[in-house]
């Protein structure tokens, strides 16, 4: 069933012009993929586990860089 409606699809995963991530932020991101990735390498890290340990390490790295 057709609705009528035209969808964009190539541009709906594509952020937005005014999206830019600040230098802090950027480097606390890269930091925690890092150490996730490591995490999941060394069998730290499942599936099942990723959002929390994401969530976790992203937390450390910032207010450790904020203080």
């Amino acid at each position: 069933m057709s609705t009528g409606k035209i969808v964009n699809l190539e541009n709906k995963n594509k952020p937005t012009e005014n999206f830019k991530l600040s230098p802090l932020e950027e480097i606390t991101l890269k930091t925690t993929k890092e150490i996730v990735i490591k995490f999941i390498e060394m069998g730290r890290c499942s599936p099942a586990t990723f959002e929390e340990v994401f969530t976790q390490v992203f937390s450390v790295i910032k207010k450790t860089l904020t203080k």
